[in-house]
């Protein structure tokens, strides 16, 4: 019997494209910050899981310079949180397409515990 090939030695990698193509890809899951200071609260009765939401980077922000603003029917809800906007700030500025999406609705928790999304990468 003839030695194995190189190829036929070692498994071939997964090809997850398959998997993922045509398909958002979850990159983050975040709370909404800001949540009382801008246009959630009178939205809220409206919002719904799966809800589509739209990021925009705010490079003019006075208060961080990464700030990603988080919209729905053009409504400013708030923003993902400083700690957890670097990475969709930085994909935002290189034209990746990013959206989000309601995850979960919480009534009874703290302003910024209340919305919780998903990051999409399309």
């Amino acid at each position: 019997m003839p030695a194995p090939t190189d190829t036929e030695s070692h498994p071939r990698p997964l090809d997850l494209s398959a998997a993922v193509l045509g398909r958002p890809l979850v990159i983050q899951q975040s709370r909404l910050a800001g949540f009382r200071h801008h246009a959630a609260p009178a939205l809220w009765s409206a919002l719904h899981p799966g809800a589509v939401l739209i990021l925009t980077a705010e490079e003019d922000n006075p208060h961080d310079p990464q700030a990603v603003a988080v919209y729905w029917r053009g409504c400013k809800l708030g923003y993902l949180p400083r700690a957890e906007n670097l990475v969709v700030s930085r994909l935002l500025a290189r034209r990746r397409i990013l959206s989000a999406r309601v995850r979960r609705l919480l009534p009874g928790a703290e302003h910024d515990q209340r919305l919780l999304l998903d990051v999409l990468m399309l």
